[in-house]
């Protein structure tokens, strides 16, 4: 036999729902705000940065968007929130995205039609890189591997000399004869960064696709930081 509920019972039931899907929304705005601008997850989809990082593997990495909002933490302004080392996010057109806002309605929108459907038309343009020189860094390479002079530092370092992260390159073993003026034969010529620029590049040093044929990469173009691995299990931890 159905239930009969009076009119205030019925009132108050609708009431209860109303607040419920309106607690759900609330929830999942600030959810969407919060990993837009604080942070991402994120699936590396290629073997660029072997074998420090691998295909598959998941991390989450620090978002810079936020700094878009309050204009005293510009990276490009005052002190960057990475380092040399660091891997980072390279966004190709981060100066083309619309606004804050606007990214995270969109995330909204993405997240209740499973992907379906959203306000801004999603093009792979970003990149994981590695951090290798900072802004004043005057850096050259020679069979693979960088060598900086800092804006401190009157004499040249390796990479590996000037940072904090352990990490190793793969070296490809290039034919005797190759061309050493081509960027991917393993030399450069000595660059000097810009006060807002950063030199990137692949942890598979027979990858191009990074500062040896972009140029150096514009600091607000650097859209975020590797902070952890969370998959798979057996490789968890921070970056």
């Amino acid at each position: 036999m159905r239930r009969r509920f009076s009119y205030a019972d019925q009132k108050s039931q609708k009431r209860r729902s109303r607040w419920r899907i309106l607690g759900i929304l609330v929830f999942f705005f600030f959810y969407v705000s919060f990993t837009s601008l604080f942070f991402s997850a994120r699936i590396l989809e290629n073997d660029t940065m072997a074998e420090n990082l691998r295909a598959g593997e998941r991390f989450i990495f620090s978002s810079y968007n936020i700094y878009s909002l309050i204009p005293e933490l510009n990276p490009a302004r005052g002190s960057l929130p990475f380092r040399r080392g660091n891997v980072v996010l390279v966004d190709m057109f981060r100066e083309k995205q619309p606004g804050v806002f606007y990214l995270i309605l969109d995330g909204v929108i993405r997240f209740f039609t499973i992907q379906h459907f959203g306000l801004i038309e999603q093009e792979e343009h970003v990149f994981v890189k590695r951090v290798i020189g900072l802004p004043g860094d005057e850096i050259t390479m020679a069979n693979f591997v960088i060598r900086v002079k800092t804006k401190e530092s009157a004499y040249y370092l390796t990479e590996f000399e000037v940072t904090e992260t352990g990490y190793t390159p793969a070296i490809p073993n290039m034919p005797a004869l190759w061309d050493s003026t081509l960027p991917f034969s393993g030399n450069m010529d000595t660059m000097i960064l810009g006060e807002n620029e950063c030199f990137v590049l692949s942890d598979d040093r027979s990858n191009t696709n990074d500062s040896r044929t972009w140029g150096p990469v514009p600091v607000k173009n650097i859209s975020g930081k590797a902070l952890f691995r969370y998959w798979p299990i057996t490789r968890i931890g921070r970056i």
